[in-house]
Order: structure tokens, then sequence, then C-alpha cells
């Protein structure tokens, strides 16, 4: 479902200290802008930083970047941080719009420690398999951008999604070190909800969730 067009988004992102207009210029020095040199995890759509509100509060000695191709649900992003923090701004936190197919442009070679993929558009179609944020084309962009022990994080309800993640990456070279098809009976206390998770687990949905880091 598509997010109806909201005219103030794009101004409040402007105004907003931690949207970045033109993130091109960050590749190679993101810990400059953040002014403290910490982990950086990168939330891969975003979409209404519930998840990534709740982490960036949650861990404040991790630095994290939200990236999402659709200013309207950054914008409703960037007011569930402010309502997170309060009055408070948050330090460890950036946001930006772009295509995340080009993410290279963005960052540099292990740059990152982190990427996080929740509940991302599983394109059922055949013919649309490509487009997914988990298959091996994007897998293989992805992978040079982690450090030495960065891993991907990676959450779904969709169980062709999930299964077929599992193949992508291990085509790409991943080592899966976590693999579950149903996350909250694990009971972690340390697992952040997305909004998705909240809505799925409340219908009886299972979240999958899988880690894996470069081989």
């Amino acid at each position: 479902m598509r997010i109806r067009k909201k005219a103030w988004a794009r101004p409040e992102l402007s105004a907003c200290p931690y949207y970045i207009e033109d993130p091109r210029e960050l590749r190679g020095r993101w810990q400059e802008l953040f002014g403290k040199k910490r982990p950086l995890y990168l939330d891969l759509g975003c979409g209404k930083c519930v998840y990534l509100a709740a982490a960036a509060k949650a861990e404040p000695e991790v630095n994290f970047v939200g990236i999402d191709i659709s200013y309207d649900i950054l914008g409703v992003g960037r007011r569930n941080i402010q309502q997170a923090f309060g009055d408070k701004e948050p330090d460890n936190v950036l946001l930006c719009y772009y295509n995340i197919e080009r993410l290279p442009e963005l960052f540099a070679p292990g740059e990152t420690d982190r990427l996080i993929i929740n509940f991302c558009n599983p394109w059922p179609a055949a013919h649309c398999h490509k487009r997914r944020l988990t298959h091996t084309r994007q897998l293989l962009k992805y992978k040079p951008l982690l450090s030495e022990k960065g891993e991907l994080w990676f959450k779904t309800d969709n169980d062709d999604l999930y299964l077929a993640t599992k193949r992508y990456l291990k085509e790409a070279g991943f080592e899966i070190t976590f693999d579950t098809r149903d996350l909250h009976a694990l009971k972690d206390p340390n697992n952040i909800l997305t909004e998705h998770e909240v809505k799925f687990t409340s219908e009886g949905i299972t979240t999958k969730a899988l880690r894996a880091r470069p081989r």
C-alpha cells in the first residue's frame, strides 16, 4: 500500500538537522558527521522509522543511518524519531533519501558494521525477484561495504522471501549465523520490534529472521 502524499514531508526533512540532502558527499566519512566514532549500522528501507527510533534510543553507542526512497515515508519517520527522543535531538541518527540499489555510491568498502533489512517488499512475481533487497545481485553490492566483523540482519513475515534469502546469502558468499522461523518464540528481550512485526504478531503471523556475515 502506498503512503499518501504529504506536502509537509520535504520541508520538514530539509529543516531537520539529522537529514542529509546529498549523502554521496559523505562517502567514506560518515563518522565525521556523527562527531563520535561508533559502530555504524544501516537501516535499509527504514520506512516510518519505528524500528530505527527504538534502536537508536536503546543503543546510544551505535551510529544509525536510515535510508529510504520515499520522502513521504521519511517525513513520517522523522516525526517518529522526534517523538521517541522528545526535546533531545538524537546524536546517533542520520536520515537520507536514496535508492538502495546504488548503496556503494554512499559508503566506502568496509565502512559499515551492520546492514539491517526489515520486512522489505517481497516482490512475489518471479520476474520481479531481482528487485528484492536481499537478492543475490544486491547482496554482492552490499558485501564489500561491511567491515571485517560486519553482519547482515534480516526479518520478514514472508515464507518465500525467507527461503529465497537463505539461498541468496549462500550464493553471495555469506555464512548464516542465525536462523529462525519464529523469532518471538525465542523471547529475546533485546529484540526491537518493527511496526510490521507488531501488526503481524497480533494476527498470529510469525517473524522469520536471519543473520549472516561475509565468508
